[in-house]
């Protein structure tokens, strides 16, 4: 490719060339993308899991990452190397989302590291221990709206203070919307409709130079699913299973990608729920 021709890309698994004049469905999708590679982006929660799975799919784009974890180091080095693999620079920031003043130093570190942030996505979360309303307690509800939402919040707070232009995404999920998964508190239910509704208010406030949109997932392979019927959560779906990090990820590569889509819950959970 030469300085004054325009690259092809992938697009749904067909690779479009936009230097063809015929090609006007590529010239569109091309000016409606962001080009990920050589920016910025943190992510939260990104030791294991969903925000492993996103973080490795910025490095295969040629992002360069802060990831974030709040205790497990150890794999947090594992989801560096992997996202290196890619020749991409990267940065470990250890942070409580919940903490007003770890995560002050957090995007400081970021920013110290690379300059600026340009892409944020919002992935930390804990689930709370226990699903029967009757059950939570005080304190189990202030910590898990403390991480799911609070900390949100205040990660785009300190982050907007440095970024003049880029994308928020935030991990919601399908419990925010209809409250039908069995298997999770009521906490962690109001923790993610109240992320979406963030979404909305911060994709009003923050347009156009700043667009902000959500990923709301259903049943995904991780940690979090480990005691819990997976066959019994396959028969909920209309495609008879449950979603991998990495499909997550594909979700939150689009949202990025996209710079005409803002105030925007994606859904990922199988037909589950339809709205």
């Amino acid at each position: 490719m030469n300085g004054h021709q325009s690259p092809s890309f992938e697009f749904q698994g067909t690779i479009l060339d936009i230097n063809n004049p015929f090609n006007m469905k590529a010239k569109i999708l091309w000016g409606l993308r962001m080009e990920l590679k050589g920016k910025v982006a943190l992510v939260t929660g990104a030791s294991r899991g969903i925000g492993r799975a996103i973080a490795i799919a910025l490095a295969e784009k040629g992002c360069n990452i802060g990831i974030n974890y709040s205790h497990d180091e150890k794999n947090a080095r594992l989801t560096e190397n992997l996202c290196r693999d890619n020749g991409v620079k990267t940065l470990l920031v250890k942070a409580d989302v919940s903490k007003r003043d770890e995560v002050r130093r957090m995007v400081e570190q970021v920013v110290n590291e690379f300059g600026r942030i340009d892409i944020l996505v919002n992935n930390a979360g804990i689930l709370g221990e226990h699903s029967n309303p009757l059950e939570i307690t005080d304190e189990e509800w202030d910590r898990v709206l403390s991480v799911n939402l609070k900390g949100a919040f205040i990660v785009t707070q300190e982050v907007l203070k440095y970024m003049k232009k880029g994308k928020i995404v935030n991990i919601a999920s399908i419990a925010g919307k209809g409250g039908i998964s069995p298997h999770v508190g009521a906490h962690y239910s109001a923790s993610k409709g109240g992320l979406i509704a963030l979404t909305f208010n911060l994709a009003r406030h923050l347009a156009p130079n700043i667009l902000v949109n959500a990923v709301a997932p259903g049943s995904v392979e991780t940690e979090m699913l480990a005691s819990v019927d997976k066959e019994g959560l396959k028969k909920l779906t209309m495609t008879g299973g449950i979603a991998k990090p990495e499909d997550i990820a594909k979700a939150v590569i689009f949202l990025l990608e996209n710079d005409h889509v803002t105030g925007e819950v994606l859904d990922v959970n199988g037909g589950r729920l339809m709205d």
